[in-house]
């Protein structure tokens, strides 16, 4: 999970924008909307094998 410490002095609005951030890093997000639904394992493969072939 991605944690920000807010440090003294510093705004609210920049501590928002590395916690966004972190979260961007540690790819939350894409981790969350692959689990939103259930993917078979014949599904997982070809998308794996796609991302594969994108690389090169």
């Amino acid at each position: 999970m991605a944690e920000v410490q807010v440090r003294e002095g510093e705004s609210l609005e920049s501590a928002l924008k590395r916690f966004r951030r972190e979260v961007k890093k540690s790819n939350i997000f894409s981790e969350l909307k692959r689990k939103r639904h259930y993917e078979k394992p014949s599904e997982r493969r070809q998308r794996k094998l796609r991302s594969r072939n994108r690389r090169g």
